[in-house]
């Protein structure tokens, strides 16, 4: 490709960016904290992740696809089973920090789950956003009472494309560590088995 091609595919890229997103947003990882006191009796027995029917899921290989899931990294399938294994692990990774004596359930919904295609990643622009919210509550595994009701918990951080994103997958970081391992971060501060995980910033995403 000609240097002055890939200029203008560049700038093109930019305009479209610019287009899509208008011009950035502000994400954030938010979650009210449980207090030691609340969560220090319970024991993790099982993690429970619904995707609902209902979340819309785009297979459009755009910048930024118009859905509630967007999920490139496994063989196209069911992405709604997809995410709930990426969520089921990530929760549970969070959760093994919980070394109380009452068996507890986390029971998720999640709500949104939006990571980069594979066209956005190659983008040479410092963007993107990995978009995951979700709903969580807390039952009794041993007699199914609400020990929390349900809390909504946002879990967004910024993404990785162009030479950066290069550069970590040759180190083998994927969209999907990354995912899992904030999730996991947000989970144990959320529960207060580990360091306060929440955070703000701006960037052009979705």
């Amino acid at each position: 490709m000609s240097q002055t091609r890939r200029a203008a595919l560049l700038g093109l890229t930019a305009v479209l960016l610019s287009a899509c997103v208008g011009g950035g947003g502000s994400f954030k990882t938010e979650y009210d904290p449980l207090g030691a006191d609340v969560s220090r009796a319970w024991r993790l027995a099982e993690v429970r992740v619904a995707v609902p029917d209902s979340l819309t899921i785009s297979e459009e290989e755009t910048l930024l696809p118009n859905a509630d899931i967007v999920w490139r990294e496994d063989p196209l399938g069911d992405r709604r089973a997809q995410v709930a294994t990426i969520m089921k692990n990530a929760i549970a990774t969070g959760a093994s920090g919980l070394r109380g004596s009452r068996p507890v359930i986390i029971d998720v919904t999640v709500t949104r789950f939006h990571a980069l295609t594979f066209r956005a990643e190659q983008s040479e622009s410092d963007w993107g956003v990995h978009n995951i919210k979700f709903n969580a509550r807390v039952l009794d595994a041993s007699t199914g009472a609400v020990l929390l009701e349900t809390v909504t918990i946002r879990a967004e951080l910024p993404a990785l494309s162009g030479a950066a994103m290069r550069a970590a997958r040759a180190k083998g970081q994927t969209q999907k560590k990354m995912i899992s391992n904030h999730v996991a971060r947000t989970i144990a501060g959320w529960l207060g088995t580990g360091p306060d995980n929440r955070n703000d910033f701006s960037r052009q995403g979705n």
